[in-house]
């Protein structure tokens, strides 16, 4: 088997020399080749190479889940092909990982190597689905290049969220999860639609949602982490289904602290509920209209203001070893 192994070199929980001990694990296994990322973007153009390459059987991808995105996008960049296209590894090296840990993995490097070896042994793979965001046709963003997302994305609230992080992250702070907390804080204090909600949600051959405040999509759950604690927006969302959305119509003081006790307090069987929120499962394409510019995250990417994107959920996209 020949294996491209992407490393990013700036994976928070990964030091050069537990890299140097996972290579060395991974390379008594296989032919592999080792990249160490060098740009924003170039997981994904690796990914590409290793989607147009006749010889290149698996991709592993060390790092967090921004590393993961860049990959997938790149395999991905033609579309799904998933019995022409090399299989996808992922060895989690970031802060939180929850595409990895979604997939079952353990959250430590050393331990999910010694996992993705066995399951090569074992030829134990599955095929898993994948999100994927473009500009709607006929609106201001329709030229937007579309992206593909492994475990969520987000229009409105937690967007901005992801946004702050980044820009702190620019600055040298840690990402951390106090740093997240602080984050939530500013961002509902400074929120101008958190009580007229600016979101219609349009399916086909459904009536308009209209006043949606936020929206979260989630491609399987949990939603993020929260430490060892997994947080489910929507319990029902899996890799072998279509997409979920979770959308409140309304984020007064008392309903963001009962969201928040939600969360906290979600399981499985239950996520964030009531009268002002919307929960939809299973869901194999929808349109997010914004009256006002609202910022777009994509698998905790921030990626910029959009007033349109339509999402659509496609099944059985990748394989993956787990």
């Amino acid at each position: 088997m020949r294996a491209l192994l992407v490393a990013n070199p700036a994976a928070t929980t990964t030091s050069a020399r537990t890299r140097d001990v996972l290579i060395h694990a991974l390379a008594s296994e296989m032919k592999l080749e080792t990249v160490t990322t060098e740009y924003r973007g170039h997981a994904r153009d690796l990914g590409r190479q290793a989607a147009e390459s006749d010889d290149i059987d698996l991709v592993v991808a060390l790092g967090g889940d921004g590393t993961v995105n860049e990959v997938v996008n790149g395999l991905l960049y033609a579309g799904p092909a998933p019995e022409g296209l090399p299989r996808l590894a992922v060895v989690p090296g970031g802060s939180t990982n929850v595409f990895a840990r979604a997939l079952g993995l353990p959250n430590d490097a050393v331990e999910a190597t010694g996992a993705l070896l066995d399951a090569l042994r074992e030829g134990s793979e599955r095929m898993v689905g994948m999100g994927l965001a473009e500009g709607t046709p006929g609106t201001e963003d329709e030229a937007v290049p579309s992206r593909w997302f492994t475990f969520c994305a987000g229009l409105g609230f937690d967007a901005g969220v992801v946004g702050r992080v980044e820009q702190q992250r620019e600055q040298g702070r840690k990402s951390t999860h106090a740093l997240y907390l602080r984050q939530v804080a500013r961002q509902f204090l400074q929120e101008p639609n958190r009580l007229h909600g600016s979101i219609t949600l349009e399916r086909p051959g459904e009536e308009p949602v209209t006043g949606l405040v936020m929206s979260i999509i989630c491609n399987t759950s949990p939603w993020t982490y929260l430490g060892n604690r997994p947080v489910y927006a929507a319990p029902k969302a899996s890799f072998d289904t279509g997409l979920d959305l979770l959308g409140p119509s309304r984020m007064s003081m008392v309903s963001a602290a009962r969201y928040a006790t939600q969360l906290l307090t979600s399981s499985p069987e239950r996520g964030p509920h009531g009268k002002h929120v919307v929960s939809l499962h299973d869901l194999d394409r929808f349109t997010l209209h914004s009256k006002v510019p609202l910022p777009l995250q994509m698998d905790g990417d921030h990626l910029g203001l959009r007033t349109s994107v339509t999402f659509t959920g496609v099944r059985r996209a990748l394989r993956v070893i787990v």
